[in-house]
């Protein structure tokens, strides 16, 4: 595997497998790969001749009591796990070489980024755009494959990828969960084991919205409300939203009547969990 961790060589070594007609696929993390990520990668390798990953936590996207300095890190564990699954290049860029002195540009994008997270994190989404968009240049793939549990994360880039007319393809992978169908996140490390089961409490609210929407409930306020008591009936559990949206624009729906998604953060103990569920889809929990 090749470890890059310079713009420029990253840059210059994408271009080379283009005018090969090679085909690029690339899958951005922060890094402390679980299944989820690795299940990105492998989408990846189906799909192009070479499968680049960056591991860089960016320092843009935490709000300023957020747990930038205590994100898990550990490259070679990353490294031999992206090894596994036969990933070609990883890209480690050092902060110097990402945002160098006198750094002033950031993108924003507007709408999809004003609800759920938007509200909670603010400077969270231009954050997660502007890092996004210059690893797109940097890395120059034709495929970017993104996990949909951060569905509005999922729903910003492909929001910005079309308004930029970026020469790129977004791929969204569904939700991969633990065994007991907590969706996989590098933030479960933070969990104590007392807290597990109020940590649940979030894959059992979608169960319960998707079960209360096959029974034909279409209040939107009616399912929040039912998932609400669960989860607060658990401790450690302070809910930040529970909401039902518009997939598309993420817009607060009353009643469900197009496709629609229930997005859900919760804190559990000191550590913040997201979810989320299509009405309809099937879910794997």
């Amino acid at each position: 595997m090749k470890v890059i961790k310079s713009i420029k060589e990253m840059q210059t070594y994408s271009e080379s497998l283009r005018l090969l007609g090679k085909k690029i696929a690339f899958v951005p993390t922060m890094g402390y790969f679980h299944e989820g990520h690795l299940a990105l990668m492998k989408e990846a390798k189906k799909i192009a001749d070479c499968v680049v990953v960056s591991i860089y936590v960016n320092p843009t996207q935490f709000g300023p009591k957020e747990d930038l300095t205590k994100y898990p890190r550990d490259f070679d564990r990353d490294l031999k796990m992206a090894e596994s699954v036969n990933a070609d290049v990883i890209f480690f860029p050092p902060d110097i070489e990402m945002y160098p002195e006198n750094y002033q540009t950031y993108v924003n994008v507007e709408k999809v980024t004003q609800n759920l997270c938007g509200i909670s994190r603010p400077g969270h989404f231009r954050g997660v755009t502007t890092i996004c968009l210059k690893l797109f240049n940097i890395v120059k793939p034709h495929f970017a494959i993104f996990g949909k549990k951060d569905f509005q994360q999922y729903t910003v880039i492909k929001q910005m990828v079309t308004d930029l007319n970026l020469d790129l393809q977004i791929i969204g992978q569904a939700t991969v969960r633990e065994a007991d169908g907590l969706a996989m996140s590098s933030r479960n490390v933070y969990l104590k084991e007392n807290e597990r089961q109020s940590a649940l409490t979030l894959v059992g609210g979608i169960k319960l919205a998707q079960k209360l929407y096959d029974a034909g409930e279409r209040k939107a306020a009616a399912i929040a409300g039912e998932v609400e008591k669960l989860i607060k009936s658990f401790d450690y559990t302070n809910i930040d939203y529970i909401k039902i949206c518009d997939t598309t624009n993420l817009d607060n729906v009353d009643e469900i009547k197009s496709q629609t998604v229930i997005a859900l953060a919760v804190i559990v103990g000191s550590t913040r969990l997201i979810d989320n569920h299509v009405f309809g889809e099937e879910l794997k929990a």
